[in-house]
């Protein structure tokens, strides 16, 4: 080999050695920083007493960044001038610019949340707490317990858990117009609190689920849960709280005319029986009729004949709910009357126990049953049997029906009269059934029940009741047709005998009903029967 083809074939080595060294490639990198964000110190620094400043700042071994400050951040007692807290972007240093007057001889906690974290990673510094006072010394005692819902099988969404001061000015209403002398929030999924820092004193300890976070309790938005004696401190106790929604105080609305012989009655609260009485000069051949909505807090109103508004423009009415008298006044106008509307309530494929039911949207009158007919899916016909409902204004077609089945159900003019003398037109509607297998089944045994009667219910994965049972004493539970989801049992103790779960209130200082969930979800699948014993505590 000659010297000049040797030292090609050293060139020639030498470059794809160098190509190969050179290819592109991503570097693989070190492990992931999961390490939070460090303070170095603060000013004044944490648990600092006779604090008597307006600035705070803490300086942190890295850049920081606050998310999510508003949802996180608790301020204890809180203030009504919310102070200013940067930085907005990122930042070494976290200052706290307080805008308020601070009481005397009060220890205050500013409790960060989750919201702190390194401006790359996002690694949470978490509940990191700002403590000082106005006096001499740091407040220490601490209440603690656990908040459940009182219908629910637990919260759906973080709650606030207060005390109120009890002194010579308290009364049970400062809940509606005050915030409280300590705020805390519920942690995580744990829906346990702690609030830390207090002084010695007595307390009404207060739980909310608010619609908006003013600390405030607004009945028509926010849960309320409370324990019925006064909280004194120190002591070591641990506090269970289970919020419910009150019952509103009720309230007649503006009404409202919607069709020329129709008046709407608009209410908010409980309702039983309400009773519109008109007390203008009407005349002598007026009646009417009336029902309540199925969905809303409303009373449909009808009339007749129709108003002449060349003559009369308004008319007042007389409205009564047990004890309670309104008077209210409709500002009447020229409409035009609505037609008679046959609405199907339900779905096409049902179980054997279930109803056709039809909703009407002027009052029904009269039903002849011989212009219905039912016939199955060999054209056999099917015996049945009607019903109305006054209340609602709704009317049901009961029979029997059997599994994998199909049925058409024909209802001719004159089936349904309304008060205005309508009739329907032809109408027709198809049901069919599925088999048996299509459903699960569910047996329950109840054990060491010791109060009745109660209430069983049978919920879905959305909380909706799908069967129930009352008991004065005690049985074995059978539930089929029950369609595949994740299921809830629960117990009721129906304590007033009424029927129904009740709800609490706070200025009757009336917890609600008890109610026990089976201790886990039932999931309830096609062609399978679960059976399941609930033995009580």
């Amino acid at each position: 080999m000659n010297k000049t083809f040797r030292n090609f074939l050293v060139v020639l080595f030498g470059l794809l050695l160098f190509s190969n060294c050179a290819k592109k490639g991503a570097p693989s990198g070190g492990p992931r920083d999961s390490i939070p964000p460090l303070i170095i110190k603060s000013n004044p620094e944490n648990f600092t007493t006779n604090f008597s400043g307006d600035e705070i700042r803490i300086y942190f071994d890295e850049y920081i960044k606050l998310k999510d400050l508003q949802q996180n951040l608790i301020i204890s007692p809180p203030l009504d001038y919310q102070p200013i807290i940067t930085p907005l972007g990122t930042s070494k240093v976290l200052k706290i610019k307080i805008l308020d007057s601070l009481k005397e001889n009060t220890t205050y906690s500013i409790n960060f949340g989750k919201s702190i974290v390194d401006n790359n990673e996002e690694n949470e510094f978490e509940y990191f707490k700002y403590i000082f006072s106005t006096g001499a010394y740091i407040d220490s005692l601490t209440v603690s317990g656990r908040i459940e819902d009182a219908l629910l099988l637990k919260p759906t969404a973080p709650t606030t858990v207060m005390l109120y001061e009890i002194t010579e000015e308290f009364t049970d209403s400062i809940i509606y117009s005050e915030k409280p002398t300590y705020i805390s929030i519920t942690k995580d999924s744990t829906q346990t609190f702690e609030l830390s820092n207090l002084k010695e004193g007595n307390y009404l300890l207060l739980a909310l689920q608010e619609k908006i976070n003013n600390y405030i309790f607004e009945p028509k938005k926010d849960k309320i849960g409370f324990v019925n004696e006064v909280v004194s401190t120190p002591n070591d106790s641990t506090y269970r709280i289970a919020i419910f929604s009150e019952l509103i105080d009720y309230a007649i609305a503006r009404p409202s005319q919607v069709s020329k012989h129709e008046i709407l009655f608009g209410y908010e609260g409980q309702v039983d029986t309400l009773d519109v009485i008109p007390i203008s000069n009407v005349p002598a051949e007026f009646e009417y009729r009336s029902f309540f909505d199925a969905r809303k807090d409303t009373l449909h109103f009808f009339f007749k004949p129709a108003i002449d508004i060349e003559q009369t423009d308004t008319l007042e009415f007389l409205t009564r709910n047990r004890s309670q008298l309104d008077t209210v006044i409709v500002r009447m106008r020229d409409l035009f009357a609505d037609s008679l509307r046959i609405t199907r309530l339900g779905r096409t494929t049902v179980i054997p126990r279930d109803t056709l039911k039809l909703q009407f949207n002027l009052p029904l009158e009269q039903l002849n049953e011989e212009q219905i007919k039912i016939m199955d899916k060999d054209s056999i016909p099917v015996s049945f049997q009607t019903a109305i409902d006054r209340r609602y204004n709704m009317a049901s077609i009961i029979f029997d029906k059997t599994d994998e089945q199909q049925y058409s159900v024909a209802i001719f003019p004159n089936a349904f009269i309304d008060y205005f003398e309508n009739t329907n037109d032809t109408l027709s509607y198809g049901i069919r059934t599925t088999e048996l297998s299509d459903y699960g089944e569910l047996g329950m045994r109840l054990e060491n029940i010791s109060n009745f009667p109660v209430l069983v219910e049978l919920v879905n994965s959305k909380y909706k009741v799908v069967a129930s049972e009352y008991l004065n004493s005690n049985k074995e539970l059978y539930f089929d047709y029950l369609s595949p989801d994740q299921y809830y049992f629960r117990i009721i103790f129906d304590t007033n005998q009424n029927g129904r779960w009740d709800t609490g209130s706070f200025l009757q200082k009336r917890q609600p009903e008890k109610v026990i969930y089976f201790p886990k979800p039932i999931d309830i699948r096609t062609n399978v029967y679960i059976n399941e014993i609930f033995t009580l505590d």
